[in-house]
């Protein structure tokens, strides 16, 4: 089990010079070491705009706050978030272009190379006092963005990031903890 600090994530331009974003934890690509294989992080959207390109990608993007956003894909699909919680799906290699439904907000990104792995991502709001079990897989992060979170009796930092490789555990919270959990699993090589 690894335990990452908001201290040690990276502050980044979008690919597409639009915006910013933090970056929590990325993987190298096995293969394309200047790409990667895996990326999580956390973007603040204050306007509406064209997404950035990646190609060879898969994307799961999920409202942590805000009123939400309408993205509207080149394939002529609507996708839209209006509630925290709710998570999306499609490629990196796809036009989209996003509106806001209100103000700014804040979105959960999980990233996968597709020619590497396949992944999940979801909102957890467990109840005070109540156990949350990560039962174990390839790789498992979850991202702590707000409320307390233990483990083994020992605090995790807050807005910091939970990793876990081929590993289960057991936490408890309190505080109207909110997280978000990526399960992610290789393929075979």
């Amino acid at each position: 089990m690894r335990v990452l600090t908001p201290q040690s994530f990276l502050d980044m331009p979008w690919a597409n010079g639009g915006g910013r974003t933090r970056e929590l934890f990325r993987l190298p690509h096995p293969q394309r070491r200047d790409e990667f294989a895996l990326r999580m992080s956390i973007a603040e959207v204050a306007e509406g705009g064209p997404f950035s390109h990646f190609a060879g990608v898969d994307r799961l993007l999920g409202l942590l706050e805000g009123e939400g956003m309408e993205l509207s894909l080149a394939d002529g699909r609507h996708l839209t978030l209006d509630a925290p919680g709710q998570v999306v799906a499609f490629t990196g290699e796809i036009g989209i272009q996003c509106r806001l439904l209100g103000g700014p907000l804040r979105d959960c990104n999980l990233m996968l190379a597709r020619d590497w792995g396949r992944g999940d991502l979801e909102r957890l709001s467990p109840a005070d006092g109540e156990m949350v079990r990560l039962e174990a897989a390839d790789l498992v992060l979850l991202y702590l963005q707000r409320g307390a979170w233990r483990c083994g009796g020992e605090a995790l930092p807050d807005g910091g990031l939970l990793l876990l490789e081929n590993e289960a555990v057991a936490l408890s919270v309190s505080g109207g903890a909110v997280g978000w959990l990526a399960i992610v699993h290789r393929l075979p090589a």
